[in-house]
């Protein structure tokens, strides 16, 4: 059997605002809404390559430890194709992210950077040259 990733999902103190920033920073279509059972709001958002992040809040008697936009184990980051990655850190930056390492040369022909969202997300670039 193969295995596809289903999704990816995200906490956030404040899942409406969160949504509306990957929608506006990376074109996530938001395809549902609602509250669940136990207590989250909880947003589907669909990325142009089709993979699904969910994003949600608290459960009802959940208590959520603090984000990390550092470097850290598990799931560290995700990562993103740019084909300029001045011109996107400028853009994310405007939209509220912060340059957590500038830009380096990890290969002949790619450069990566690494942000953090408003939300404390650890986000990559990769941008690759011919």
């Amino acid at each position: 059997m193969a295995y596809a990733i289903n999704h990816l999902h995200l906490k956030s103190a404040d899942p409406e605002r969160s949504a509306a920033w990957w929608a506006e920073a990376f074109n996530f279509r938001i395809v549902s809404d609602t509250t669940r059972s136990f207590g989250d709001r909880f947003i589907v958002c669909r990325s142009e390559n089709e993979i699904n992040v969910m994003i949600s809040n608290e459960r009802s008697g959940e208590r959520l430890g603090a984000a990390d936009g550092d470097a850290h184990l598990g799931l560290e980051h995700f990562g993103f194709d740019s084909e300029d990655l001045e011109a996107d850190i400028a853009r994310l930056e405007g939209l509220g992210a912060t340059l957590a390492e500038p830009p380096v040369e990890a290969a002949p022909g790619v450069r990566i950077c690494f942000l953090r969202t408003p939300d404390q997300v650890r986000i990559e670039l990769i941008e690759r040259r011919a």
